[in-house]
């Protein structure tokens, strides 16, 4: 009699392994003999990618540049405001590695003297690319701002040392962006400023 209940347990198992054996080949599938090697496939994927960069950087019509200068003015003021502030983290990832240390030193510099910036941003007069060029899949951009801007810097007895916080100065930037083609981040990194 104890038989019986071993041969209904086998087939309880049995059953209860053929369920799990059919959900999961629902669920993965099965092999049909035409899946891509993955190798292959990884290479395949990675020369699109760079025909993809490579069109891209070819097609900086009217369109693109458009929509460059519109996000180029708004890093623009961004920077100028938060370097003017001392608050480099807002903008950490507009500025490449050397931009950031050299605005870093230029503040730890300020600090040092008991300096303080007073900057209002006024607004941009104008904002050209002069350049831009494709070096392997970094994409550089060369743009010329001109803005207007209230700054004068004081000392700690809240003294003007340079400036004036009365006057509008209009301000001329030649800035560098650039961007690698293969990353999948939108941004733009500013690698370079000349006054």
């Amino acid at each position: 009699m104890s038989y019986s209940f071993e041969y209904i347990d086998i087939i309880l198992l049995a059953m209860i392994a053929g369920f799990i054996f059919l959900r999961l080949r629902g669920i993965l599938g099965r092999k049909t003999g035409y899946e891509e090697d993955i190798s292959t496939s990884f290479q395949k994927d990675l020369q699109v990618r760079k025909k993809e960069a490579k069109i891209r950087a070819e097609n900086f019509d009217e369109k693109a540049k458009t929509e460059f200068i519109k996000g180029a003015k708004v890093a623009y003021e961004s920077i100028i405001t938060n370097f003017a502030s001392g608050n480099l983290n807002d903008i950490k990832y507009l500025l490449n590695k050397k931009i950031f240390e050299e605005f870093e030193e230029a503040i730890k510099e300020r600090k040092k003297n008991n300096f303080l910036s007073e900057t209002t941003f006024v607004g941009i007069n104008s904002a050209d690319i002069k350049d831009h060029s494709q070096s392997n899949n970094i994409l550089e951009v060369t743009v010329n701002f001109v803005s207007e801007i209230i700054s004068c810097v004081r000392d700690k007895d809240k003294k003007v040392v340079s400036g004036d916080p009365e006057k509008i100065k209009k301000v001329s930037d030649t800035w560098k962006f650039s961007r690698d083609l293969r990353s999948n981040s939108p941004n733009w990194q500013l690698i370079e400023t000349k006054a």
